[in-house]
């Protein structure tokens, strides 16, 4: 396109394609570098590597919330891009690189002044809409084809190598962004604030340092050139003829000769401002001759001068015909420094000063168009840098780090159920991570630890299961030895430990006792069941097995069993520490025969202060000692027992036992059908 002198540049074919294939840095550094290597032909092009750089960025933005497969979103971001660098460029080239001019020889620009009656300006502006509308749409229609033509697998694999671990949805990013936001100092935003002050720093500190290395350099070069050109009039006037006009008045002839060859040399020296023969007298500076170069043409200045701050102090030196330092005047918008050479006649002695004045005023002109001009090439490095940062940072650093901490959250917040703990350690083991640094090397060590505290979790589970698969048969053959004694009590353990069940669970389904029924609740008193008559072991078998009615005294020793229960519960306690299960069966074998209504024994506790398991346990013995046939009565009807069930809630039994009891009929029936035939 440069080469064929067209106002197209297609210079940004690669970077609309690669930020749309690659993402955000590869698109930024394509377009950084396009606009570096179109430097080396056109020195302009260095100027809009900064507007390219923004064209990647909202490339990579665009197509991550849209899509290139629908023509009205392609026209759209074509819109955008064409209305963004139209604009962008017009500035640029308008007001930096004499775009002005540009446009007042563009016949186009003209036909779109004299058509639509805008001004030169905004006709410019319009025209470079115009041109970048067709240039971002030859663009995007590349990138658009690039895409189409690029197969899914190799689009799969350059998303995946974005990643230095198991590639994120924008959920997934969207949650880890949220999980850092209680963050007082993120890792993110620390970094993003070091590198954007150390890259201004250093665009401020190599800005100022240029501006001021070319200023000295200025300087002096223009010093120099001063000192030529005085010693250059010093050689070529002669001092007699000086005397001479300063005695006999500023004109004639030879006077204009002396007047047009210092003219001559000041037009020949591009440095030299003002050119002036000084007499100094000690109030004022008389001129003998005084040109001064401008934008119009050379005009005298014959009138005198007092003399200011800057050259008073050298007044002495002056008046004695000395070699004296340049002086300086003004500051950087109005600088000055004057020259002073000493014009003497063969005697030595002193008639006038030579002074040539050079300025630096156009400095400040010279200064804003250089750091306008710096910013611009800049620019475009320094997005490239953050962009680079972005990607370091966010591909390994921030979204490994934040990945990999939220899953020791999770760890250590979703339990020890073994279930979560191998979905943890799954989940932590799918990041993937493959940063090839220390924090790869912290992840495996955090992976081999979550696998390592599953196995064991699991270990120990196996071993707590068998502990507890022998505890209960312990408990059951305990039990058994027991039941065996009682004649009347077939299966009684076994019917009970199920009612007790139904019991527990309905109180947990209704919400009663919430503070109380845990699940480690519910699994020791129906495992503890069994144990609810143990003390019955110490009574005797013609008591325990009469076929009639008990006498008061053998019902007294009976009832013995209920403590006897107790105390051989708290030995079996002392003696298996920490084995809390055991305490519900000391409770249920104590107080299982205590009232609702406090008329029960041993101790005649009443209401809530009776345990909780023996509350259950009194409507779950009860009910199967009137459904059951004993050696002094048949068994009970459904129909009956339920009656006194019901009759005895809030007398004998809690009522909130009951009524869940009695709400779980099916599955008492299931039971009775089982072990009673009923």
């Amino acid at each position: 396109m440069n080469k064929l002198g067209l106002s197209l540049f297609l210079d940004t074919i690669g970077t609309v394609a690669v930020s749309a294939i690659t993402g955000l840095f590869p698109g930024i550094l394509t377009a950084v570098a396009t606009n570096a290597i179109c430097a080396l032909f056109d020195v302009y092009a260095i100027y809009f590597g900064f507007m390219n750089a923004i064209v990647a960025i909202l490339t990579s933005w665009f197509i991550r919330r849209h899509s290139f497969k629908k023509v009205l979103n392609i026209l759209a971001f074509i819109a955008i891009l064409a209305v963004f660098t139209g604009s962008v460029s017009t500035l640029i080239k308008w007001f930096l690189l004499n775009g002005a001019e540009a446009a007042a020889n563009s016949e186009t620009v003209i036909l779109i002044e004299t058509s639509t009656g805008l001004s030169l300006f905004w006709s410019y502006f319009s025209f470079n809409i115009l041109i970048n509308i067709l240039d971002k749409g030859v663009a995007v229609l590349v990138a658009w084809l690039v895409i189409c033509f690029t197969p899914q697998k190799v689009l799969d694999d350059i998303e995946v190598g974005n990643w230095r671990q198991r590639p994120l949805n924008s959920e997934e990013i969207s949650v880890l962004n949220s999980w850092g936001n209680d963050l007082k100092h993120s890792m993110r935003r620390r970094t993003t604030l070091m590198i954007i002050t150390t890259s201004v720093l250093l665009v401020l500190v190599t800005g100022w340092s240029g501006i001021r290395l070319y200023f000295a350099k200025i300087k002096e070069s223009k010093t120099t050139d001063a000192y030529n050109v005085t010693r250059m009039v010093s050689e070529l006037v002669d001092p007699e003829e000086i005397r001479g006009f300063i005695a006999n008045g500023y004109s004639g002839e030879e006077y204009e000769k002396t007047e047009a060859m210092l003219q001559m040399i000041m037009e020949n020296s591009e440095s030299i401002e003002n050119l002036a023969l000084v007499r100094f007298t000690g109030k004022e500076a008389r001129p003998v001759f005084s040109l001064t170069k401008s934008d119009k043409p050379l005009i005298k200045k014959m009138a005198t001068a007092q003399y200011d701050e800057n050259i008073t102090p050298f007044i002495p030196d002056l008046l004695a015909g000395e070699e004296i330092p340049p002086v300086e005047h003004g500051d950087i918008y109005s600088w000055v420094r004057s020259v002073f050479r000493p014009l003497k006649d063969s005697n030595g002695n002193l008639i006038c000063y030579v002074v040539a004045d050079i300025s630096v005023t156009y400095m400040a002109d010279y200064m804003e168009d250089f750091m306008i001009r710096s910013i611009l090439i800049l620019m475009g490095f320094f997005v490239l840098v953050m962009a680079l940062y972005m990607w370091y940072t966010n591909s390994l650093m921030v979204y490994p780090i934040r990945s990999l901490s939220k899953c020791v959250d999770d760890f250590s917040n979703l339990g020890y159920e073994q279930e979560q703990l191998d979905q943890n350690v799954r989940s932590i083991r799918s990041l993937e991570i493959k940063t090839e640094d220390e924090l790869e090397k912290l992840y495996k060590s955090i992976c081999r630890m979550t696998l390592n505290l599953a196995e064991q979790m699991r270990d120990l589970r196996r071993l707590s299961e068998v502990t507890a698969k022998m505890q209960d048969g312990l408990i059951i053959t305990m039990a058994d030895m027991v039941e065996r004694r009682d004649s009347d009590t077939g299966e009684h353990i076994q019917k009970t430990a199920l009612y007790v069940k139904i019991i527990v669970e309905g109180l947990q389904r209704k919400g009663y006792y919430a503070g109380k029924i845990t699940p480690k609740f519910m699994s020791d008193v129906v495992r503890s069941a069994p144990l609810h008559d143990i003390g019955k072991i110490n009574i005797p078998d013609e008591i325990l097995n009469k076929p009639g009615k008990l006498t008061p005294e053998e019902f007294e020793i009976m009832k013995t069993h209920a403590t006897a229960g107790k105390k051989i519960m708290e030995d079996a306690i002392s003696t298996v520490q920490g084995e809390n299960y055991l305490k519900e069966a000391r409770n249920m074998a104590a107080y299982h025969h205590e009232r609702w209504d406090g008329n029960g024994y041993p101790e005649g506790l009443h209401g809530e202060v009776i345990p909780l398991s023996a509350r259950i346990m009194a409507v779950a013995d009860v009910f199967d000692a009137l459904t059951s046939p004993r050696v002094y009565k048949p068994a009970f009807p459904l129909d009956k027992a339920l009656a006194i069930i019901t009759e005895e809630s809030g007398k004998q039994f809690d009522p909130k036992c009951v009524e869940v009891f009695l709400e779980s009929l099916p599955e008492v029936k299931v039971i009775l059908k089982k072990y009673n035939n009923m």
